[in-house]
């Protein structure tokens, strides 16, 4: 019997059908393994197959048998166990700035990370459809741009865009490019930011990946890295508040004791929670100060009040009398 054109390909099927059609509670034969061949065209005798499993052993593969009526094998370990790939699936359909479809593209791929069986667990996971998601599909490809200027130390330029209330784009700067030295991309919020400076207004900024259109590289090298230099990346994100800019400062503020672990989540276990009294504590944080600042305090209700500086501590009591006004001059 003349040999298959694929015969030279036995050991790569092998270990495709150990991937993809093994776990632990579902091992196969050898019996199977040489049925799964033939149906690819590719005739195997017993032996072969055995010296097949061990070569693949030998390379590193974790494949192990198991006795019963008849010995299965299946392949123990994988460069992601099960938890962290679920793990990974929840990330990405929770992430808003991958729309709906490179969210469902990205999980098929994750999904064949796990064997067949596996995949199947992965799949009843996901919920997707329904969920607030980036409406631009070119996010991926900005991502890639914005990476591929960092490390190359370019100056990139971008249009950008926001909705109108007729969820229509509407670009910014009338259409006007932006220039920008791009430095680093943050994850807040459950969205995408790039960080990088603004040479002609001298300071760093921060733009919504998935509102980035048409993005070019110019030949030019970076500008403020000096300024970058002296952001503590580790602590940025902390203090910007939904990346709304605003002016820095070191804000004391008061809390009821329930609240430790909002404060924790929000600024870090560096945050020094001060007892003040039985019941409350007290905390100084850096916070970029913004409408996002004062309406995660104000979130707290009476659980929570600026200490200091006094500017702040007056800039929100007249939010606090500009909504309250506006509720009685709006009632019915």
């Amino acid at each position: 019997m003349p040999k298959s054109p694929k015969q030279k390909m036995k050991l790569l099927y092998i270990a495709r059908i150990l991937n993809e059609e093994t776990d632990q509670n579902h091992p196969v034969t050898v019996a199977e393994l040489i049925s799964a061949l033939e149906k690819a065209g590719i005739s195997a005798e017993r032996k072969s197959v055995y010296d097949d499993l061990e070569s693949l052993r030998l390379f590193g593969m974790d494949i192990v048998s198991v006795r019963g009526r008849t010995t299965g094998y299946y392949v123990a370990s994988r460069a992601f166990e099960l938890p962290e790939l679920k793990l990974l699936v929840d990330t990405v359909q929770s992430s808003k700035f991958i729309t709906e479809k490179k969210t469902l593209s990205l999980i098929s791929k994750i999904e064949s990370l796990a064997s067949r069986h596996e995949a199947g667990l992965l799949s009843r996971q996901v919920y997707v459809r329904n969920r607030v998601k980036s409406m631009n599909e070119s996010v991926y490809y900005n991502v890639d741009e914005i990476s591929s200027a960092i490390n190359g130390d370019r100056v990139i330029l971008f249009k950008y865009f926001e909705y109108t209330v007729a969820l229509r784009r509407r670009l910014r700067r009338e259409g006007a490019d932006y220039e920008i030295s791009p430095f680093a991309l943050i994850s807040d919020d459950e969205n995408y930011y790039m960080l990088g400076f603004d040479a002609e207004a001298g300071l760093m900024k921060h733009f919504r990946v998935d509102k980035m259109l048409d993005i070019r590289h110019l030949d030019l090298p970076r500008r403020g890295k000096e300024v970058f230099s002296e952001i503590d990346m580790s602590a940025y994100s902390k203090s910007v508040f939904g990346m709304f800019g605003g002016r820095t400062e070191n804000v004391r503020l008061r809390f009821s004791n329930h609240l430790a672990g909002a404060v924790i989540d929000r600024f870090g276990r560096d945050a020094v929670l001060v007892p003040d009294g039985s019941e409350k504590f007290t905390v100084t944080v850096s916070a970029v100060i913004s409408q996002q600042f004062f309406g995660w305090v104000f979130g707290f209700g009476t659980d929570a009040e600026i200490l200091s500086p006094g500017s702040v501590r007056e800039e929100m009591k007249q939010k606090l009398s500009e909504t309250a006004r506006l509720l009685y001059e709006t009632a019915p």
